[in-house]
Formats: structure tokens, C-alpha cells, sequence
């Protein structure tokens, strides 16, 4: 059963939020964009969860994506256009951002040493499921003015600005495989907005508030449906890929454990960490001289059915030594 369409009044709110058309909404835009990038490089750097989620909460570029699912829906080409100019020169700016702030960082910010940024750059379909749902709680918010308390939790539901940081940062510290992945990751959140905040405009019957208002209105063609569902299967695609590989990922760290924690306990030693990634089995082992033996390693792992699983092994060599202090 459809939903009543939205009332003039209801069209003028939405609208006035959505469309960024005035030099004010523009400035305003453009200005908190700009913080909330530098704030989320900085979280990122500093990987810190607080400050990241603080810039999601500043950051203004839902506003935009779910201005293009309201143009779309009222077919008003211009403000699509200029709803999409703003969504990609704000990507942009914040990817320019997260480079400059890479190049004040010390080390390189990328998925081994920082967890935010391990986070971002292997998206999986679960993401677009999580998005699709926030695009709609969003789309819905605006809509209904008796919920719409409930988009500072979107906006932390939702990550947009913290992955285009997350791009900026790791192509200067010469990773574009992860920049890449994070990218990914904003542009499936995008795509998911925009389809299920056009599904949602559609169920509240905005068409037929605008036309009830006297409002000019497009003709609203299949071929719109069309390409954001080919828009959300393009996204689909590599997403599942993800899923699978870190499916594996989790299959191929269980088989290990046992073989390499018996590997380690027969020579006193400890495994530290034991990872999957880039289709690699990281295996990080600590203990005393003399160096771990690699090749016994192999064999064990072989002998779990891994033989066709490539091995990288980091050693930490070493014991416990007391250094007294020499001043009273």
C-alpha cells in the first residue's frame, strides 16, 4: 500500500535541505567538507575511532547524494547535475586532503600498521547491505520531520568522508591496491543512498506533491531505474569477490592455527599474530635465539593441506632483560 504523498510544506523542507542552490547552503558545504576531511585524515593518522566517527558526524556530503535521489525522482536534470558536481568535488577535496595530511604523517599509513585503515580498504557485501538500510533510515528522516533526530546516527552509520581519506592517505604512502579498496567502499555507500533514498522519495509519492504544489516536474523514465539498479550490481560484483576472499582468508586461518602453534611450542617460541592478507598467510612468531626454522614451518603448514598457500613469516628475536636504574 503506497504512502500519502508529502505536503507542500514537507517538499519545501526537504528541498531547501537537499538542494544546495543559495551562496549560503554552498559556503556552508564547502566549509564543513573541509573540516571534516581534515578532522578524519587526522582520526585516521592518529587511529583514533572518537575523532573518525566525530568527522562523520560534521561531514555534510549525504546531503548532496541524497539530493540526487530527489532530483532523480523529480527528473529535475539540472539539480542531478549539479547534486553529482557536488558529491565528486567534494570526493576530490577530501582525497586531496587525506594525500597532504599523508605527507605529514611519519609512516605510511596503510591496513598492516593502522586499523582504520584496515577497516575501509577490504569493503564486503555485508557494507552494501549496512548501506542500503542507512540510505533508507536517511531518506526517511528527511521525509518525516518527526524522526529526523535520528540523522546524526546516520551519519555515523554511514562512512563517506573517513574512506576518501583513507584513499588520500594510502596512495601517498604508495598503496593504490588499498586506495583503491576504499574508494570502492565510498562508492558502494553512494550507490546504496541514492537507490534506496529514490525507492523511499517514490514510496512517500513526492511526484505527486510537487505536482499537487504546482511544482514543475520532469518525466520520470524506467531507464532512471535501470541504471542506479546497474549502478548498485557494478558495485555488487567486487563486493562479493571481497566477501569470498575474506571467506577463505578465515578458512585458510583456521586450518594454519594448529599446525603453527605446535611449529612454535616445540621450539619455546610464540605466535604473535596470524593473518590473511593480499592472499598471503602473515605469520608473526617471537622468541629466543636462534632464528625460528622456516623451513619446519612450511612443512607444517604443508602437511595441514596449505601447500598451495604462500607464507610470510616475520621473526622477533629476543628475550626479557632487566636494566636497572644507575642514578639514586
Amino acid at each position: 500500500m503506497p504512502l500519502g504523498p508529502v505536503t507542500e510544506d514537507d517538499l519545501d523542507r526537504v528541498t531547501g535541505k537537499l538542494f544546495l542552490t543559495d551562496r549560503s547552503g554552498l559556503s556552508a558545504f564547502w566549509v564543513l567538507l573541509t573540516l571534516a576531511a581534515v578532522i578524519a585524515s587526522a582520526g585516521v593518522v592518529a587511529d583514533s575511532t572518537a575523532t573518525v566517527i566525530g568527522a562523520m558526524i560534521v561531514a555534510p556530503l549525504m546531503t548532496p547524494i541524497l539530493g540526487t535521489a530527489l532530483a532523480l525522482v523529480l527528473a529535475d536534470r539540472r539539480m542531478v547535475l549539479l547534486s553529482v558536481a557536488l558529491v565528486l568535488g567534494g570526493a576530490v577535496v577530501v582525497v586531496v586532503i587525506g594525500f597532504l595530511s599523508g605527507l605529514l604523517s611519519p609512516v605510511p599509513e596503510v591496513a598492516a600498521t593502522n586499523s582504520q585503515v584496515a577497516s575501509r580498504v577490504a569493503p564486503k557485501v555485508v557494507d552494501l547491505v549496512s548501506a542500503l538500510a542507512t540510505g533508507a533510515v536517511g531518506a526517511f528522516a528527511l521525509v518525516r520531520s518527526d524522526v529526523s533526530d535520528t540523522l546524526p546516527g546516520v551519519a555515523i552509520a554511514i562512512s563517506l568522508v573517513p574512506p576518501l581519506a583513507v584513499v588520500g592517505l594510502t596512495l601517498e604512502s604508495g598503496a593504490p591496491d588499498q586506495a583503491a579498496g576504499a574508494l570502492l567502499l565510498f562508492v558502494t555507500n553512494v550507490a546504496a543512498i541514492i537507490a534506496t533514498g529514490t525507492a523511499v522519495l517514490l514510496g512517500y509519492r513526492v511526484r505527486a506533491g510537487a505536482v499537487a504544489a504546482g511544482r514543475p516536474v520532469g518525466r520520470f523514465r524506467p531507464a532512471t531505474v535501470i541504471v542506479v539498479g546497474a549502478l548498485l550490481v557494478a558495485v555488487a560484483v567486487p563486493l562479493g569477490v571481497g566477501s569470498y576472499q575474506t571467506f577463505q582468508g578465515q578458512r585458510v586461518i583456521a586450518a594454519a592455527q594448529p599446525a603453527v602453534a605446535q611449529w612454535a611450542g616445540a621450539r619455546s617460541w610464540q605466535v604473535v599474530d596470524l593473518t590473511w592478507s593480499q592472499g598471503v598467510l602473515q605469520v608473526v612468531a617471537a622468541g629466543p635465539p636462534p632464528a625460528a626454522d622456516a623451513a619446519a614451518l612450511r612443512s607444517a603448514l604443508d602437511g595441514a593441506g596449505l601447500a598451495d598457500v604462500p607464507v610470510r613469516l616475520q621473526e622477533v628475536l629476543g628475550g626479557t632483560r632487566e636494566l636497572p636504574a644507575t642514578a639514586p
